[in-house]
């Protein structure tokens, strides 16, 4: 019987996660649980996060509400291994052992090391330039082979690939190289108030980002305040990017397509056409945020699946790190 394929994918505790994540990506999700071929693993990437200074208490507040934030949109802890990163050691310890075999050219390299460097010019720690050592170790623990990214994130995964071949080569069959995966659905959304950006959990302008547990009258507000263009059509054009992207996100909505979504709205003014985006976000959001709002509070549950998924992802973790010591000529604990 053939294994299964081991799916993995992080996300950091900062900002919010958005209308964006859930339909690029959650989405997604929650259709590969129910593949009988596949293995997902999910974590809360905390870890990643110290790479810019953090309050500790709204830290552990945003991990833990991600968290809830998860469940609540459905993914099952008994389907999928869900952990948080820092409560699964042998993270760090890969880490240390990837940047053994990682060239300070490459990692000096890397566009985000530069961007973020560059916007953190007086925090540029060490950790920035790691960031992508130890996103190849969150990756190659779980001998992972498909890896959901972003474009931002494709120099990353080359970088993973790379460690793991030259890894290999020296010693043999122990890392399996990872694909990236793109999913066959799965719409980008834009930002609100910069339709050719993509929508971001980190946008200091509330009104460019749909939180996944905003309340209706916020989706609401944020969707009327939405730029459009100075036309009063709705139609489907480059040229008018605002309604492109709220047609986007009717129709991932409404599981159509965007075609369709524009003969569902073609007749509509700019007025109607936003309030029935509005109804729509507010159909699929309103039910996640109520199941949030009942497991946020409940953090001895959180924190026992948290516990179980750590237990998991460990099982896993330990047998890649006993091979990874052995080949490296670490004497056996």
């Amino acid at each position: 019987m053939e294994a299964k394929k081991i799916i993995y994918s992080g996300i950091q505790p900062s900002g919010v996660i958005t209308l964006g994540n859930y339909v690029g990506a959650i989405s997604n999700w929650l259709e590969l649980q129910k593949s009988e071929d596949t293995q997902c693993i999910y974590s809360i990437v905390d870890m990643h996060s110290l790479t810019v200074r953090q309050d500790p208490a709204e830290l552990r507040k945003r991990t833990l509400s991600f968290f809830a934030q998860y469940l609540a949109c459905g993914l099952d802890p008994d389907k999928n291994i869900m952990y948080i990163q820092s409560h699964v050691s042998e993270h760090a310890e890969l880490c240390w052992i990837l940047n053994c075999f990682t060239y300070v050219g490459e990692a000096s390299r890397m566009t985000q090391f530069k961007e973020k460097s560059a916007k953190h010019a007086d925090n540029v720690n060490m950790g920035l330039m790691d960031y992508p050592i130890l996103m190849a170790a969150d990756i190659l623990l779980y001998n992972t082979s498909l890896v959901p990214i972003g474009i931002d994130q494709k120099q990353h995964l080359e970088m993973a690939r790379d460690i793991a071949a030259r890894f290999n080569n020296i010693y043999g069959d122990v890392f399996t190289v990872p694909e990236g995966y793109i999913p066959t659905t799965g719409a980008k959304v834009m930002s609100l108030q910069d339709p050719t950006s993509k929508m971001s959990k980190s946008d200091p302008d509330e009104n460019a980002t749909i939180m996944l547990i905003d309340d209706n009258d916020a989706i609401r507000r944020k969707i009327k305040r939405a730029v459009t263009d100075s036309d009063s059509r709705v139609y489907l054009s480059d040229e008018k990017p605002g309604i492109k992207n709220l047609l986007t996100i009717y129709a991932s909505c409404n599981g159509i397509s965007l075609e369709d979504a524009e003969k569902a709205c073609t007749d509509m003014n700019y007025g109607t056409f936003k309030t029935a985006v509005a109804d729509s976000v507010v159909n699929v959001l309103e039910p996640i945020r109520n199941r949030y709002l009942d497991i946020v509070g409940d953090k001895e549950y959180i924190m026992k699946v948290a516990r179980e998924g750590a237990e998991r992802a460990k099982s896993i973790a330990f047998r890649t790190m006993r091979k990874v010591y052995k080949k490296v000529g670490f004497v056996e604990r």
